[in-house]
C-alpha cells in the first residue's frame, strides 16, 4: 500500500505537469524549459523539506507511513521473541533502526538533490509525456543505484553509532538459540538503507503534492509561475 501511495503521488503530479506541456502555446506563457525547471525545483524543494523532517528526532520512528519495522521474513522472529518475554529487545532493535535512518537522512539527501539536478531536458520531457508511472520509473532507474551506493556506508556508520547492530545481533542471536527454528541472518545495513530511501522518496512525493495543490507551499517565483497554471 505504501508503494502504491508513493507511486500515485509522484505520478499524479507529473500528469498535471504533462497537461501543461500539451497545453503549451495555448496561453500558459510557459516554455518547456520553465516546466522542466519547475519540476526539478519542486523535487529539490521537496527533498530539502523532507530532510528537515526525516533527520529530526522521530522523523522516521513516529511517521507510520515510513517507520522501519522488522522485515517481513523476520515477523516470525519478532512474534516468537515477544512471546518469550523479550519484547524490549525487539523494541530496541526497531527504535535503533529508525534512529539510524534519521541520522543518515541529512547526509544522504544532498546526493538525491544532485541526482535531480542532473536531469536533462530530454529526460524531463520524456518523463512529463510518459504514463502514470513515468516519474517513479525515472527516479528509481536513474537515482536508486547511486543513492544506495553512497547511502549504505552512512547508514552502516549510523547503525554502529546508535548501537543498532548490537540490538539486532542480540535479537537474532537469541532467536537462533531456539531449538528447531530456521536460522535467520538478514543484512541489517542493506535493509535499513532500502527502507530509509523508500521513506525519503515517499516524503518527497508528499511535498510535491503540497506544491502542486497548495499555493502557500510554492516558495519560489518559478514554482509559483509553473504550478499556478
Amino acid at each position: 500500500m505504501k508503494n502504491n501511495a508513493k507511486d500515485s503521488s509522484v505520478a499524479n503530479g507529473v500528469a498535471a505537469l504533462g497537461n501543461l506541456v500539451k497545453g503549451n502555446g495555448s496561453g500558459t506563457g510557459l516554455s518547456k524549459d520553465d516546466i522542466i525547471d519547475g519540476l526539478k525545483q519542486a523535487l529539490e524543494v521537496g527533498a530539502n523539506k523532507s530532510v528537515t523532517q526525516l533527520s529530526s528526532l522521530d522523523g522516521y520512528f513516529k511517521n507510520n507511513a515510513i517507520k522501519i519495522l522488522m522485515p517481513p521474513e523476520a515477523q516470525k522472529v519478532e512474534n516468537t521473541l515477544r512471546n518469550m518475554g523479550l519484547g524490549n529487545e525487539v523494541d530496541n532493535a526497531i527504535l535503533t533502526m529508525n534512529r539510524a535512518a534519521e541520522d543518515a537522512a541529512k547526509s544522504a539527501a544532498p546526493i538525491f538533490v544532485n541526482a535531480i539536478k542532473g536531469m536533462t531536458i530530454q529526460d524531463g520531457m520524456q518523463l512529463l509525456k510518459g504514463g502514470d508511472s513515468a516519474a517513479t520509473h525515472y527516479l528509481r532507474e536513474k537515482t536508486t543505484a547511486s543513492l544506495t551506493t553512497s547511502f549504505k556506508p552512512i547508514v552502516e556508520q549510523s547503525l554502529v553509532k546508535v548501537d543498532a547492530t548490537k540490538y539486532w545481533n542480540s535479537v537474532f542471536s537469541t532467536y537462533n538459540k531456539v531449538p528447531f527454528v530456521k536460522k535467520i541472518n538478514p543484512d541489517l545495513t542493506g535493509y535499513v538503507t532500502e527502507k530509509a530511501l523508500d521513506g525519503l522518496f515517499y516524503q518527497v512525493a508528499q511535498e510535491e503534492q503540497k506544491i502542486r495543490k497548495d499555493p502557500v507551499a510554492r516558495t519560489t517565483d518559478l514554482l509559483k509561475k509553473v504550478f499556478a497554471q
